[in-house]
């Protein structure tokens, strides 16, 4: 083989090794089941009552639907409104009983 076409296949599989190693990376970051936190229909599955599986939340930031967000970060995610005593609205770890559809 000529030195050009070795030159070649070794920047080839360099590209291809980092590719893998940076896929493998994104794969296994750590994440946290994050109640209140997804749009009507965006939720990951096991919703709660009233809904069945991902996709099935019917309205936004419904506190018995989940997402998958970045470990850590979901009881710092804040959602639109303000909960009933006035105070902002945050994801939480466990479901919460706001905006429940009847």
């Amino acid at each position: 083989m000529s030195n050009t076409i070795v030159k070649s296949l070794v920047i080839a599989s360099s590209v291809a090794a980092a590719v893998a190693v940076n896929t493998g990376t994104v794969a296994a970051q750590a994440t946290d089941k994050c109640f209140g936190v997804a749009l009507a229909g965006a939720n990951d599955c096991a919703a709660g009552p009233g809904t069945t599986c991902a996709g099935t939340s019917a309205v936004d930031y419904q506190g018995n639907a989940w997402s998958k967000v970045p470990a850590g970060s979901c009881e710092t995610t804040k959602v639109p409104g303000m909960d009933a005593d006035g105070s902002e609205r945050f994801g939480s770890l466990e479901a919460l009983l706001r905006d429940i559809p009847a």
